[in-house]
């Protein structure tokens, strides 16, 4: 009996053992994490913690209107007989950065446009400073005036005219470019001419047909200068340039 039961534990004992192998291969069992090449990389001793460089970024792209592409000067403005170095800067071509910090003074490459021919070093480095043409003050570059506005009037008109960098200036973008400037052409009307014609000849209106304002100057004429008030009037208006030439231009 005793031999009997031990054989009865055995083969428990055994189907347990096979019971259990059958659960550890069933496939609900939880499957493994995977490590994925990635992990491989980054986990490996001899990687870089932070993985692989990443690919190199492209440069910025450049602005359209970083380099002067207008072609409005002539071969007159660019002569063969001067050194390369001493052309005038719209005569270059030269390697902008872009991105370069306004105000800051920079080195940039230059050559002549191709059809100009000069003496000299065909390639050199020219100084400036970072900033578009338009940025320039006002003495570095030269602008278009017109009459076909009031100068003297109360705001003063603007116009817009077509300005144009000086030779010697090297700047960023279209070396002409619009800008908006007050009235300031002249017929040349004297300031001190009318104000002393308004104190000794007001009376008559001297000053009036002095400035073109013919209709007012007949007026004043016959009114003996409004009995002397008008007169006075004019006399302060010309003093503090109020009163300027007819046609709307300013002063000599």
């Amino acid at each position: 009996m005793s031999e009997g039961s031990a054989l009865i534990q055995w083969c428990c004992l055994l189907f347990c053992v096979i019971l259990s192998g059958c659960v550890s291969d069933s496939p609900l069992r939880e499957p493994k994490p995977q490590v994925t090449e990635s992990n491989k990389n980054m986990s490996s001793p001899g990687n870089n913690l932070t993985g692989p460089a990443p690919a190199t970024s492209r440069p910025p792209t450049m602005p359209e209107n970083c380099s002067d592409r207008s072609s409005w000067r002539g071969q007159r403005d660019c002569p063969s007989t001067s050194p390369c170095h001493m052309l005038g800067r719209e005569c270059l071509d030269c390697n902008f950065n872009c991105t370069c910090i306004y105000g800051q003074e920079v080195n940039v490459t230059c050559q002549p446009k191709k059809e100009y021919i000069c003496e000299g070093k065909k390639e050199f480095r020219l100084a400036m400073v970072c900033r578009y043409c338009y940025q320039t003050a006002s003495w570095e570059h030269s602008c278009l005036g017109t009459d076909q506005c009031l100068a003297v009037t109360s705001p003063r008109e603007t116009f817009t005219s077509n300005c144009t960098v000086k030779s010697d200036v090297l700047c960023l973008g279209n070396r002409v470019f619009p800008k908006k400037l007050p009235c300031n052409w002249t017929s040349g009307y004297k300031w001190s001419t009318a104000l002393l014609l308004s104190i000794t000849l007001g009376g008559f209106g001297a000053d009036r047909f002095y400035l073109g304002h013919w209709q007012e100057g007949i007026g004043k004429l016959f009114s003996f200068g409004g009995l002397g008030v008008w007169t006075i009037i004019d006399v302060i208006l010309i003093a503090i340039r109020y009163l300027g030439p007819a046609d709307g231009s300013l002063y000599i």
